[in-house]
């Protein structure tokens, strides 16, 4: 078990980025960077015991230093999308940055993403990351004091850890954005991918990926994935929402209560799984349907469609305008903490 750190790269203003690596014993390693508190890469043994990087990230803090990459952030302060980039508390309105249409997707530019926080070892095989984020940051109140830690466990778990303290209230909805390719290969797609949901429902959204309030159950519609079934067994079916988006990039409203099983990966070449644990209630599950020109991965592969699916525990998107929802923005004086787990095995 071991925490390594070497800087990683400069921005233009001469801010160093560092890049932190933890070690288990067991053949497992990942790297996170202080840009964006991201995780740039996962290493975890396949069934014959090699290593490889199931992760997708880039080989450069240019590339992630583009204002829109989000690969492996920390999204915040509210994930997701927000309707009409604007909100109320009480009496007041607050605006955000219209970056996806008329809404406000992932806080918009300048959000945890885009920001260097400062990191230190914290404990055998983890790192602390911390920042303020002013008040009036992306248009949110308060100031907002955040920590998020990355543990690497001696049973090959990744354990992050979200906490967070705010001097007035304001939304708070942060995710991480790593997306997963269990082949270890950036190269192949992940349609042949196994994918469990412990979910009933997904939110209704329109066209713009704004929930509407309703909830639909997944029972015989591409969306259920109660029982095991391959990412891509569905995901060109003749349903609206799948074709707008050109894949999955949907809500889905997860089982239970308290710290509990959320989903499952695995992949039958390599023999990896991957179970998901938290203690949210939604998961917004994205296939990657779309990647920028030109864009590169790791090792320069350029990224494609369908290469890798992410697993965003999180807060309903645009909670702030449905009370209805299981969500209440953070108020001054009252901690918050949560609690993601990404558990490996063969």
């Amino acid at each position: 078990m071991s925490v390594e750190k070497r800087e990683f790269g400069r921005l233009p203003d001469g801010t160093a980025v560092e890049l932190y690596t933890l070690k288990n014993g067991r053949g497992m390693a990942a790297e996170v960077l202080s840009y964006g508190c991201r995780l740039a890469r996962l290493f975890v043994p396949d069934r014959n015991g090699k290593a490889e990087n199931v992760v997708l990230g880039h080989d450069t803090l240019g590339e992630y230093a583009t204002g829109h990459d989000v690969l492996g952030a920390v999204i915040g302060r509210f994930a997701n999308r927000i309707a009409g980039a604007s909100f109320r508390i009480g009496a007041q309105s607050f605006s955000l940055v219209k970056n996806e249409g008329e809404n406000s997707l992932h806080s918009g530019p300048g959000g945890f993403q885009d920001r260097v926080w400062r990191g230190g070892a914290a404990g055998e095989a983890a790192v602390a990351f911390c920042r303020r984020s002013p008040a009036g940051e992306c248009g949110f109140p308060g100031n907002l004091d955040a920590k998020v830690t990355y543990a690497l466990t001696d049973d090959n778990a990744l354990e992050l850890t979200y906490s967070a303290r705010a001097d007035a209230e304001t939304p708070f909805n942060a995710t991480n954005h790593t997306f997963f390719n269990l082949t270890g290969d950036a190269r192949r797609d992940i349609l042949s991918v196994e994918m469990q949901i412990d979910a009933e429902q997904i939110t209704e959204a329109d066209e713009f990926l704004i929930p509407t309030g309703k909830f639909l159950p997944v029972a015989g519609t591409p969306f259920d994935f109660r029982t095991p079934k391959a990412v891509g067994r569905d995901i060109g079916a003749a349903e609206p929402s799948l074709r707008r988006c050109g894949g999955y990039d949907h809500n889905f409203v997860l089982s239970g209560a308290g710290f509990r099983k959320a989903a499952e990966l695995y992949d039958p070449a390599s023999g990896r799984r991957m179970q998901v644990f938290t203690d949210l209630p939604g998961m917004q599950v994205y296939t990657a349907n779309s990647f920028g020109e030109n864009v590169r991965g790791c090792g320069g592969v350029p990224l494609k469609a369908h290469h890798a699916v992410c697993l965003e525990t999180q807060f309903f998107p645009d909670s702030v305008h449905h009370p209805e929802f299981p969500y209440k923005n953070l108020k001054p004086g009252t901690a918050f903490q949560t609690r993601t787990v990404f558990r490996f095995s063969v």
